[in-house]
């Protein structure tokens, strides 16, 4: 019994190759496709520019020129003085796209490089709205809460926190792991206006 190669005598069947058209003959006809849509791109921020939306579909550039102090922006005057305390006297660009729309009770999501103002730009607001509330304070009941995901960061939050709060007389403390648990514990139990705290504890 003999066996063939499954390709044995199938050269003659193998399809012959393209061969460039010979000279003098009729070029192929192609169908030109039609152009490509594309949707133009918004220009990119140049480097060390973000852009912040708030809830009211305004963008504005972090580079954009604003000359407006905090006081017009609707900070109270209180709080400006802090801020001029601590040698912070003209807004950052998040701090004038926000603060205007935050001091009115509007909820914003902004985004900034590290050092671009963000705790400046949601401090104010925080401060500014507890102030102008009727309500007291209370025992073991903060009446805000900021949320850091670290013990560094819960600390320095409340470095720039605290200034401004002490300026409307509000009370503040930080709540984190890694240290005693009894001052902090005392702080909840004596009141706080606003707390700092880690998720862990």
């Amino acid at each position: 019994m003999s066996t063939e190669h499954p390709t044995a005598g199938n050269s003659a069947r193998r399809r012959p190759r393209n061969r460039r058209p010979e000279r003098g003959s009729a070029p192929r006809e192609t169908t030109p496709r039609a152009p490509r849509e594309t949707t133009p791109r918004a220009p990119r921020a140049e480097s060390g520019e973000r852009a912040t939306r708030t809830t009211t579909g305004v963008t504005t550039a972090a580079g954009a020129t604003d000359t407006r102090s905090f006081v017009e922006l609707g900070v109270p005057s209180e709080i400006a003085s802090a801020l001029a305390a601590a040698g912070i006297v003209t807004p950052f660009p998040i701090q004038a796209a926000t603060l205007p729309d935050t001091l009115a009770g509007r909820d914003v999501l902004g985004r900034g490089q590290t050092g671009s103002g963000k705790t400046v730009a949601f401090a104010v607001p925080t401060v500014s709205a507890l102030a102008r509330s009727r309500r007291t304070r209370q025992a073991r009941r903060p009446r805000a809460l900021v949320l850091v995901p670290t013990r560094e960061l819960a600390n320095q939050v409340a470095a720039t926190i605290k200034p401004l709060a002490t300026a409307m007389r509000l009370r503040t403390a930080t709540v984190f792991g890694g240290v005693g648990q009894g001052p902090q514990v005392a702080a909840l139990r004596e009141g706080v206006d606003i707390l700092i705290a880690c998720p862990g504890r």
